[in-house]
């Protein structure tokens, strides 16, 4: 406890599954913990279910001016983690320029306008963590614009780190495989199955397990680590 002490946290996308369960965690370790969803539903659940100093942002972050207006009310920032994101069944010949743009425009453009915001917030010391996915390394059937997303958003982690390294700003990414949400179990059946029987560890993961790692690079325990992805998959992109 307390490894995130004095320390000021924003979770974009924070209020439900693998966002919740890094506010929770974050807010627990003794961050004040800022957390968004577009839903004041959402807000109000999560805020429901969290102890310690968390704080409700109702906002769209796909939006330029609603990404100011939380800059705004936060005013400094030691430790960032963009987790808003989607993910929508499309094979290619179902793919519409309406699934592209929306799938790139929340989890490719939003959190390069998120950190861009940010950045007069993030002091020397500061670590931001991406939420990406193994789908940036594997192929899924139905899932290619997506895997794609996830791919730009790693490349966009090493881009960030050469850049913003010598700010003493650290950027790293976070891959969850299947893990126990509502976004896997949104998945096809087929999907599912195929995955877990590929898992080493015969199991999805739990969300909390996912806030583990984010928690670790959020802190000063992991100040040597920057432009990394860490994969939190039971084993399944890694024998």
């Amino acid at each position: 406890m307390n490894r995130l002490h004095n320390k000021t946290a924003l979770i974009l996308g924070g209020a439900k599954g693998i966002g919740l369960a890094i506010t929770q965690r974050f807010a627990h370790e003794g961050a004040t913990t800022w957390f968004t969803s577009r839903r004041e539903e959402e807000l109000q659940n999560a805020a429901a279910k969290i102890e310690g100093n968390a704080l409700p942002l109702r906002a769209d972050v796909s939006q330029r001016s609603e990404l100011a207006r939380i800059m705004e009310s936060i005013q400094q920032l030691d430790v960032l983690v963009i987790n808003a994101g989607m993910s929508e069944y499309a094979t290619l010949e179902q793919v519409s320029e309406t699934h592209f743009e929306n799938t790139f425009g929340l989890n490719v453009r939003s959190p390069l306008f998120a950190l861009q915001a940010a950045l007069p917030l993030l002091k020397p010391g500061s670590s931001v963590v991406l939420i990406g996915s193994i789908a940036d390394v594997i192929g899924t059937e139905g899932y290619g614009v997506y895997g794609a997303s996830k791919a730009a958003l790693r490349s966009f982690a090493r881009t960030w780190t050469r850049e913003l390294a010598p700010r003493g700003i650290r950027v790293n990414v976070v891959a969850p495989g299947p893990i126990d949400t509502e976004m896997m179990a949104a998945a096809s059946e087929n999907v599912r199955q195929g995955l877990m029987q590929a898992i080493p560890l015969g199991r999805m993961g739990q969300p909390e397990e996912v806030a583990n790692v984010a928690l670790f690079l959020a802190s000063d325990e992991s100040g040597y680590i920057a432009g990394a992805e860490i994969c939190v998959d039971g084993g399944l992109t890694q024998v």
